[in-house]
């Protein structure tokens, strides 16, 4: 209830009576003071007036499992919320909850990642206070196969809920990267366990650069954070919660068709490559062509000189714009 009751007051953004609240909560009014309380101990604002009711005052965002929940309006992604100051890995806490039962829907989020990390076993930094981490758990009832291309439904979504959070043009460097002004802000990591043909479970991490920071000198040069990008605090309750709701909504189309019919022209109308010249870096050799967007299961086309087509796997090959990192 104190996430719900938190939603209204920030929603209203003026005074609620306590009345009112325990009429639409359906509990009494010692139970609105005692959540009021808590979220109080939580570092939440609350100004209570007699005659009044309760107003919540605006101030920095208190970053945790209550703000998140208040933001969080789909019905299913999201749901429940599991928030931590300190991991070492959302994706492998996600992946523990969900052998314990955690349903389709649970969200891990941290504050702090102490061994965060990235494709092919790359670390990510992730340090307190400045940036959003969390993991989805999917259950879905179709082939492990199919399981490869949800990564790049969430990478729609982290396009799509960053411009919505912030105004930020984010766009998608193949497969999963979101790039703003030709800089990488998130990248993502999906993982799956399977038994017998079966999918268990899959869960899908994304790490977002947000707040002001300090780039490692072999990284300064090809990411950013959106505070930059934007020029304005950016609430990363806000942005997990839009990310959410995009999702949601995309996943379900998604699963109508288990491939990208009804999702390839939003996802190549988001890719910052498409219809340009790209390098592709393929273990088996280097070659040059220019991207023609993804199939309907995901693999980029790319249009070769002699004019034959490609279907490029993600797996070890990487693909770069001819001038830099898109």
């Amino acid at each position: 209830m104190k996430s719900k009751i938190l939603a209204v007051l920030r929603e209203r953004g003026d005074y609620v009576s306590g009345q009112e609240l325990c009429e639409r909560f359906g509990v009494s009014r010692t139970a609105v003071w005692k959540a009021i309380g808590q979220l109080k101990k939580e570092g939440f604002s609350i100004e209570a007036v007699q005659n009044r009711g309760y107003r919540l005052v605006k101030e920095a965002e208190i970053y945790g499992k209550y703000e998140l929940e208040s933001h969080m309006d789909t019905r299913w992604a999201g749901h429940p919320v599991s928030f931590y100051d300190v991991l070492d890995s959302t994706n492998l806490r996600a992946k523990l909850d969900a052998e314990k039962g955690a349903p389709q829907g649970a969200l891990v989020v941290a504050d702090m990642q102490t061994a965060g990390r990235g494709r092919r076993g790359r670390s990510w930094n992730s340090p307190a206070g400045a940036n959003a981490y969390f993991t989805l758990i999917l259950k879905p009832d179709f082939a492990p196969d199919k399981a490869s291309m949800l990564t790049l439904v969430m990478a729609i979504a982290a396009a799509v809920g960053i411009k919505e959070t912030c105004g930020a043009e984010a766009v998608i460097k193949w497969p999963n990267d979101i790039v703003i002004g030709g800089k990488k802000v998130c990248g993502m990591l999906t993982e799956l366990s399977v038994q017998q043909e079966y999918i268990q479970y899959v869960v899908i991490g994304a790490g977002i650069n947000v707040g002001l920071q300090e780039f490692a000198p072999e990284i300064a040069s090809v990411a950013a954070c959106l505070e930059q990008e934007c020029g304005r605090k950016v609430s990363r309750a806000m942005l997990i919660a839009n990310i959410m709701r995009a999702f949601e909504s995309y996943y379900e189309l998604f699963v109508k068709t288990l491939d990208f019919t009804q999702l390839r022209e939003v996802y190549n109308g988001l890719l910052v490559n498409c219809d340009r010249e790209v390098r592709v870096l393929d273990p088996k050799g280097e070659y040059t062509g220019i991207s023609k967007g993804i199939n309907n299961t995901g693999e980029l086309l790319v249009e070769l000189p002699d004019g034959s087509q490609v279907e490029v796997y993600a797996g070890e090959v990487s693909v770069r714009g001819i001038y830099g990192y898109v």
